[in-house]
């Protein structure tokens, strides 16, 4: 019996590149999921994809609205009974200009996308965390979260935020049997990025699906001592 059989994992940006990859493997593993994103057609689309014996169900629901959040983790707490896992995958990139013609909009949309929604998320679920005396939980950073780049600021700091806040909440929970994690992905190998870099070398990329493997891998026993960790996934790029 896999390990994550009996568990529940909530995985954010579910319909997503990322988060399908971690959805199958997660099915594959034998966890309960909740798929969660805000695109209602693709996670039925989803749901499709995943084994027939899969123990998963959709939920809609808009990372940046507390209530919506607060909503959707007590639907999914009444499907399912708890959350063991939380990934928090769903983000957003935008390159743009330089920092001093940077709008407020931009700026905000990196940080609502990227480090807001984690915020919210992980507020709602860590009450039922503490509650059960387990969890885990993995958040999406980026290599840019370490190095500012040009014509990225918003984007570089929203990232750092992310590392910044898994860092704090495994602080704040390490006297318990929950863990806090995050991923710095490199170039992640995606139709959309293949799309706006036709020219690079895709086989220096990173796959979605061993990024899904090394999130797993943070939710898993093997892990258990390992928390405020941000773990680098660059592949070769």
């Amino acid at each position: 019996m896999s390990e994550f059989e009996g568990q529940v994992a909530a995985v954010t940006g579910a319909a997503g590149n990322l988060g399908t990859a971690l959805c199958e493997r997660l099915a594959e593993a034998g966890a309960s999921i909740a798929l969660l994103d805000r695109d209602a057609d693709a996670l039925a689309a989803l749901i499709s994809r995943l084994p027939q014996n899969a123990d998963a169900a959709h939920f809609v629901v808009d990372l940046l609205d507390p209530g919506s959040v607060q909503r959707c983790v007590e639907a999914v707490r009444g499907r399912f009974g708890r959350i063991d896992i939380l990934a928090n995958v769903a983000g957003g990139f935008a390159m743009g200009p330089t920092l001093d013609e940077t709008d407020d909009a931009t700026w905000d949309l990196m940080l609502d996308l990227n480090a807001r929604s984690v915020f919210h998320m992980t507020r709602a679920v860590l009450p039922l965390m503490r509650a059960a005396g387990f969890g885990r939980v993995v958040n999406v950073a980026a290599r840019a979260a370490l190095q500012g780049q040009g014509n990225m600021g918003p984007y570089c700091a929203s990232k750092a935020a992310v590392v910044s806040l898994t860092e704090s909440l495994a602080a704040e929970t390490k006297q318990l049997d929950i863990n806090v994690n995050c991923i710095l992905p490199g170039t992640v190998d995606t139709p959309q990025n293949r799309a706006a870099m036709p020219d690079k070398d895709h086989a220096t990329w990173v796959p979605p699906e061993a990024l899904a493997d090394v999130m797993l891998f943070l939710a898993s026993r093997a892990a258990r001592c390992v928390s405020g960790a941000a773990v680098p996934v660059y592949g070769r790029s």
